[in-house]
């Protein structure tokens, strides 16, 4: 089985040249100002155009309005919609019909009572990010190095694709895989030396150790 990787939370060329180097299928981009990940849309414009085909650009955007997201699509070229905030299954169904996109929604888990959310979402996002939930009062709503407990979901299977993320790191990843039998993981502090600042070692060691 391959296990496709996802680096999120790209702010360089050199991040991005990493990432295909390595053999990422997706490359996140961050659209949510509180983040260190942040980048404006010239910046996710010209990120994009350097990765190579074959390799998904996504866009991480947090309870995002139409305006914000009209901007967004009609700026930087893309190939799915991440929803990492607090949008309802209603929501999520009016984004992808109304862009039409592909939508990926980030759901988070602390505990067993947080796995109901997940069939919420199931018949309306294309694809579903299984995540860590973030911590009371944290600022970042993903991207906080913190990881579930993965035998939650150890030998779940749902309807649609989903993507397993929460505090991965070149370490831990592998046994994640081996755990939950996911087929599509995502980090991005995991792979850094600063908060932002992507590390193309990490990136490569993270890729090799999926």
């Amino acid at each position: 089985m391959i296990t496709r990787v996802k680096i999120c939370g790209l702010s360089r060329p050199a991040d991005v040249a990493a990432c295909a180097a390595a053999g990422a299928t997706y490359v996140g981009f961050v659209f949510f100002e509180k983040s260190p990940r942040h980048v404006t849309l010239d910046t996710a414009h010209a990120l994009a155009l350097d990765v190579p085909a074959g390799v998904a650009k996504v866009a991480l955007t947090v309870n995002a309005d139409d305006a914000a997201l009209d901007a967004l699509v009609e700026r930087v070229p893309l190939d799915l919609l991440q929803l990492h905030g607090s949008e309802s299954p209603e929501r999520v169904a009016d984004i992808r019909a109304r862009f039409g996109l592909p939508v990926m929604k980030a759901v988070g888990i602390a505990g067993e009572g947080d796995l109901a959310a997940l069939e919420d979402y199931m018949y309306v996002a294309d694809q579903i990010l299984v995540d860590a939930k973030p911590p009371k009062n944290a600022d970042l709503p993903g991207g906080n190095g913190l990881a579930f407990d993965w035998r939650l979901i150890a030998g779940r299977r749902w309807p649609v694709p989903w993507m397993l993320a929460g505090g991965l790191t070149p370490d831990n990843v592998a046994e994640a895989v081996r755990l939950t039998g996911a087929n599509q993981v995502d980090v991005s502090s995991g792979v850094e030396s600063a908060p932002g600042v992507k590390d193309a070692d990490l990136i490569k060691r993270f890729c090799e150790a999926v």
